[in-house]
């Protein structure tokens, strides 16, 4: 069962064969059940005249008998009926055997002289009631089906036809002829078996036609569907075979330009997104010898900043301070070429990561521009061992952090920490502007910013969150977000304890707690 629900569920050729003679069966089944039906009634039709007219004239013959036995003696008047019962009843060589009975009608008037009998093999019990009945009250021949039962215990389908006779000295009498179905029923027995048969090997014939014929349509499918899959696996040099000018052809032809303008388009993005790659690398490197020298500078000017007029000394902490941004900038710039590169390497060891938290927290909270600011660390657990990056799992915390005080808007931050045997939640809870729905879909993207027009405190360089996806992945964890306008927002990165494995489940959800109570107060 379970191989066929898989056949039905990958394979056409077994849909379309499957449909076509469960259809095919049906109109087979409706076509012999008629067929069969008017086959039937037209044997049975024929039987069934053919046996009147032969009774009408058994019953003719036999009162002219019961006539000219009027002056005969009794004896002589059984000999007669029993001699007439033997001829009705005896057929030719290819006919089945005919019974004939005679009963007496028990509203007859009473005799001591009994005219009762039948063909020796057949009992009388066999005739139907309701046929007796119909006898009794009407002068014209009735006819009924019903099993005949015989002496030897035999039970064939037999047509009685009965009808009332006079037995001069004996008064009235029942006289029935049975004509056995046998034939006919042989007769339909072999028509029911050929239509079974001609049914049977029309649903192979029609299942294998079927076959045939998609296999035809399914072969060129399922060789696009090969090549397609070894386009997905880097191969671009495959192409379908063009063997004729049907409409297959034409679909070949349109697969095969598809594939190599679709070959044309990844080869020319694969040498841009390496030329783009080398040309960050290189200039992210060129760029560190100059800012080194600025930076040398920046200090000595930045030292001496107290000699200066005051504008002068705003000028050197603003330019210390951009040069700080700057560096940062060409240090995302470095690592944003190592994951593109995919040459980003992970240095497991195994550290407390509620302890990492914790020492971030406080040195955001040292360096916060806001007095009222505070980071607070949630957790079950004193404790939650990992083995995993430290320095990017550290990279991961601090950007979200950093983007949490960014937009918190001097409000508290809670970072909630939950584990379980083998996953590690981290979430970043926030209470500022937050972020509209339209915008989660783009929050990881690099270089993007919710609002650029907003003052920022910081100033990031747009790619924080973007890096902070990277490393969660480099882990086989994940980062998600949450946010509504004017509810903050909701960052929650989950990391597999022991790095490379996969996560099993979320033990924080996306969507906080505290927004379905605020939700449910309003």
């Amino acid at each position: 069962m379970k191989g066929i629900r898989h056949a039905l569920q990958h394979s056409l050729v077994t849909k379309v064969i499957l449909s076509t003679v469960i259809l095919s069966l049906g109109v087979i089944s409706l076509t012999g059940s008629a067929l069969y039906s008017r086959l039937g009634d037209g044997i049975f039709s024929t039987s069934l005249n053919s046996s009147l007219a032969e009774s009408r004239y058994t019953f003719f013959n036999a009162e002219y008998q019961m006539l000219a036995s009027q002056n005969m003696k009794v004896q002589e008047r059984k000999r007669v009926l029993a001699e007439f019962v033997v001829s009705t009843s005896t057929q030719g060589i290819n006919e089945e055997r005919r019974e004939v009975i005679f009963v007496k009608t028990p509203t007859a008037s009473s005799s001591t002289v009994s005219y009762e009998m039948s063909s020796n093999i057949i009992k009388n019990s066999s005739i139907p009631k309701e046929l007796r009945t119909l006898v009794q009250k009407n002068s014209k021949l009735q006819y009924a089906y019903a099993p005949a039962l015989y002496n030897n215990g035999a039970k064939v389908d037999s047509l009685f036809v009965g009808q009332k006779i006079r037995i001069p000295g004996g008064g009235r009498y029942e006289m029935y002829i049975v004509f056995s179905l046998k034939n006919q029923t042989a007769t339909l027995d072999l028509i029911k078996n050929s239509l079974l048969i001609t049914g049977i090997a029309l649903l192979l014939l029609i299942a294998l036609i079927t076959w045939l014929v998609v296999r035809q349509v399914v072969r060129p499918v399922r060789e696009a569907a090969r090549i397609a899959t070894q386009f997905t696996q880097g191969d671009y040099s495959q192409r379908m075979k063009v063997v004729s000018t049907d409409e297959m052809a034409s679909l070949a032809h349109s697969y095969n330009e598809m594939a190599q303008s679709i070959e044309q388009q990844i080869t020319r993005l694969e040498h841009l997104s390496r030329v783009q790659q080398r040309f960050v690398s290189d200039v992210t490197h060129e760029l560190r010898t100059p800012l080194t020298t600025l930076r040398m500078a920046s200090e000595v000017i930045h030292n001496q900043r107290q000699s200066f007029d005051p504008l002068v000394a705003r000028s050197s902490e603003l330019l210390a301070a951009q040069l700080d941004r700057f560096e940062r900038l060409l240090e995302d710039l470095l690592e944003v070429s190592r994951f593109d590169a995919e040459v980003a390497v992970l240095e497991p060891v195994e550290f407390d990561v509620i302890t990492l938290i914790t020492r971030c927290a406080k040195d955001f909270d040292i360096a916060s521009d806001f007095a009222s600011q505070e980071i607070q660390v949630r957790s079950e657990d004193k404790t939650v061992m990992i083995k995993a990056d430290i320095r990017r799992v550290e990279r991961i915390m601090r950007n979200l952090l950093s983007n949490a005080l960014d937009h918190s808007e001097g409000k508290e931050i809670i970072v909630t920490v939950v584990a379980s045997d083998s996953d590690v939640g981290i979430g970043v809870r926030d209470y500022g502007s937050g972020l509209d729905e339209a915008a989660l879909i783009r929050v990881f993207d690099r270089f993007w910013r919710a609002d650029p027009s907003r003052a920022r405190v910081r100033g990031g360089t747009g790619l924080g969150l973007s890096i902070a996806l990277e490393d969660a992945r480099l882990h086989n964890g994940e980062l998600d977000a949450w946010g509504r306008p004017g509810l903050g927002a909701h960052f929650v990165l989950t990391l597999p304890r022991k790095a490379g494995d996969s996560i099993d489940a979320r033990p924080i959800k996306a969507t906080p707690l505290d927004f379905h109570q605020e939700v449910f107060y309003q």
